[in-house]
């Protein structure tokens, strides 16, 4: 690498640490759920899509008044699975499924408890069992909560009091988890009653075309027996609920800082590219990012986009251009080999991990553009 295009780099464009990915914008216009999507679409990016608590509290902190959001129910689509838990992915196993299961043996199971020998069952979402909480930021990683509720009260409680329902074969499979659930033999366990984890399934589907699993719902739509209420709306309390589309209220647009640029261009060119036409090339520093650069990426028209990542021979470590500290890594192998003239780049499908190329290769970017 050139030692002037390394100063560059490091003197850092943007104050990426300030910014956020996309933007909130809350309309107070009075719209149906269709006219807000062809509002926000015309203005900005398109109806508000939620990933997180974190986006929630941004949203409630914006309005105290009723407003659409960009979730709908697609009547016509399949029901998927999904994780509580944002930035875990559904895989299509049968090794976690008891035999036979999932299969709808009383009506629509549309959420899913665990047994004593860590199986899984699709349940009808209203059944009151008793829970595991997951906490991310504790010493003492699973909870279990006793008290008995329905599949959302019990997702509720978790986001409340940890992070959310434990999610992912990764937890389920986690020792720590099985000493939790192996203590005393469980009173929830007595009478061979299953715990709530952190597994639904539903056909409602954003805006955008993101298939983010975060919902927050206050009784729990899960896309059955809902009538014609097919759209979503944030309510005052924090919570969501489902109404009629031609309903009339407030909604939330979002404002994409994101710019896939469909050009083949080596990592240099993209470099300079983002940097005098926007911001900088796309640095990825959590999963949340990583999720959401992600939805990007599928529309490239290259195998590959380039990131902000360069590798320096010069002082031997990889960098964000951003000047973005390094500590969450997705590479596609733990065993990369480090060298010259190499920068990042993401896959655009598969498992969208990273892979180190060679700078002179040609690709799409991604550019930040806060």
């Amino acid at each position: 690498m050139q030692w002037s295009l390394f100063l560059l780099v490091l003197m850092g464009h943007c104050p990426f640490s300030t910014c956020h990915f996309y933007e909130y914008h809350f309309i107070e216009e009075n719209k149906t759920w269709d006219e807000a999507q062809l509002y926000c679409r015309e203005k900005y990016t398109d109806l508000a899509t939620v990933y997180n608590m974190t986006d929630m509290k941004r949203l409630h902190n914006s309005s105290a008044a009723q407003a659409w959001i960009g979730l709908y129910n697609n009547t016509t689509g399949e029901k998927e699975w999904h994780w509580s838990l944002p930035g875990v992915e559904y895989n299509d196993t049968h090794t976690l499924w008891n035999k036979d299961e999932p299969n709808d043996k009383t009506g629509h199971e549309n959420c899913v408890s665990m047994d004593t020998a860590r199986k899984l069952f699709d349940i009808v979402c209203d059944r009151e069992y008793s829970f595991i909480c997951y906490n991310e930021s504790s010493s003492v990683k699973y909870h279990l909560i006793e008290e008995k509720k329905n599949w959302t009260q019990a997702q509720s409680y978790c986001r409340e009091h940890h992070t959310d329902l434990v999610s992912g074969e990764r937890q389920l499979q986690d020792n720590e988890l099985k000493e939790e659930t192996n203590k005393s033999q469980m009173k929830a366990m007595n009478n061979n009653q299953n715990l709530w984890i952190g597994l639904f399934r539903d056909t409602w589907t954003w805006s955008d075309g993101s298939n983010f699993p975060f919902r927050h719902w206050d009784q729990g739509p899960f896309g059955d027996g809902q009538g014609q209420k097919n759209c979503t709306f944030l309510k005052t309390s924090g919570k969501w609920g489902s109404d009629r589309c031609h309903e009339r209220k407030p909604f939330f647009c979002y404002e994409d800082k994101l710019i896939l640029i469909q050009q083949n261009m080596t990592w240099v060119e993209a470099f300079y590219h983002c940097r005098e036409k926007y911001c900088d090339l796309v640095s990825i520093t959590d999963v949340h990012q990583q999720r959401w650069v992600q939805q990007r990426a599928k529309n490239a028209s290259s195998p590959f986009v380039w990131l902000g990542m360069r590798y320096t021979c010069t002082l031997d470590f990889w960098f964000w251009v951003s000047d973005e500290t390094a500590d969450y890594l997705n590479w596609e192998s733990e065993e990369k080999t480090d060298d010259c003239d190499f920068s990042g780049a993401m896959e655009t499908g598969g498992h969208y991990k990273w892979i180190k190329k060679m700078d002179s290769e040609k690709f799409n970017f991604i550019c930040s553009d806060f």
